[in-house]
């Protein structure tokens, strides 16, 4: 299980973006960054820099996956046969806790790892408790029958603010959703632009 080091809304302000469209986001009321020295106007980034900043941002929206996972994602992106930059996202989205996210049954990536830790969430109809699962394309992800009810579900299902993926077949009233096909960074419905080609200069350094 990763350990949250930091506070959701914290990776916001540093960012100075609202990454998950969240309305409570207080980069909504002030866009400078945490603590006592985020007030200070902000330098022009170096190359390195920004593309530091497009690695932190990619790996804070993902539920602020450890630095040694997201790393291992991108070793497996840049075997892949294409663009590293596009298989990297691709990754990602089939990571177990993201279609949780993306199919509504959870309201943040956070809570999305929560309920898969906590064994309420089934893949082709058995109990999968790791949030980094890799889903396949036509798998069926599903939220157990006895938590249907969770506050954490319907909280979910009522938030207006972002719609399901063409890439993921929901069934809202089952609690169902198909993982329909691998997404390319168009299909994404990422409330700010993301980077990953920043993120593969990064690391390709």
């Amino acid at each position: 299980m990763t350990k949250r080091l930091e506070s959701k809304y914290k990776i916001d302000r540093r960012m100075g973006e609202n990454i998950w469209g969240r309305p409570k986001s207080p980069v909504n009321r002030r866009e400078y960054g945490p603590g006592q020295h985020g007030q200070r106007r902000k330098g022009k980034l170096s190359d390195f820099g920004v593309q530091l900043k497009a690695k932190q941002k990619l790996r804070g929206y993902y539920g602020n996956i450890s630095e040694k996972q997201f790393r291992g994602i991108y070793a497996d992106a840049i075997r892949m046969k294409g663009d590293s930059g596009a298989h990297l996202i691709g990754l990602l989205e089939r990571r177990l806790d993201a279609v949780v996210f993306r199919a509504k049954f959870a309201p943040t990536p956070f809570a999305s790892r929560q309920l898969i830790n906590h064994g309420h969430i089934l893949v082709n109809g058995k109990k999968v408790n790791i949030a980094s699962y890799r889903v396949k394309v036509g798998d069926v992800v599903e939220v157990k029958e006895k938590s249907k009810q969770l506050a954490l579900v319907l909280e979910s299902q009522a938030l207006a603010e972002r719609d399901v993926p063409d890439y993921i077949e929901l069934d809202a009233a089952k609690l169902t959703a198909r993982f329909a096909r691998i997404p390319t960074i168009t299909d994404v419905p990422y409330a700010v632009r993301m980077e990953p080609h920043l993120v593969v200069e990064y690391y390709s350094r």
